[in-house]
């Protein structure tokens, strides 16, 4: 599912900050327009993935014209600049699948005669573990 939420992108001397005003103002950087972007998606998705594993409510995302780049910049005691606001979105899932989860190594005991027989076959452990766990996630 995708979340969008919008950010102010400040320009600064050194590239740009970005700022979630919805978000408790969590904050990243970059040296580009490009690599801010980048660095936002991934600030957003770590910030809602881990509240999804925390169980914990995030707000409602506020409608663009609601945001106010002049106003968040004095709360935070910063110079406002050249500015613009925009939706940042991202598939939160998609994104922690490539992203967030790393493979874990999990040790497993089966009857000698089918280790035996799937090592004759060419089978890979790893995998039919895999494609076995998500379908019967997907069937719960």
């Amino acid at each position: 599912m995708l979340s969008a939420y919008p950010a102010i992108f400040y320009k600064e001397e050194n590239g740009y900050s970005v700022i979630f005003p919805d978000l408790n103002y969590l904050a990243t950087d970059g040296e580009t327009l490009e690599q801010a972007l980048a660095m936002a998606i991934d600030c957003l998705a770590g910030y809602l993935y881990s509240a999804k594993l925390d169980k914990e409510k995030t707000p409602a995302p506020s409608d663009l014209k609601d945001i106010d780049p002049i106003r968040v910049a004095d709360e935070l005691d910063t110079e406002s600049g050249d500015f613009f606001v925009n939706l940042v979105t991202v598939d939160v899932d998609e994104y922690a699948k490539t992203h967030f989860n790393k493979s874990i190594k999990k040790t497993l005991s089966i009857p000698e005669w089918l280790n035996r027989e799937a090592l004759a076959k060419g089978i890979n452990f790893s995998q039919v573990l895999q494609e076995a766990l998500v379908a019967k996630l997907r069937s719960l």
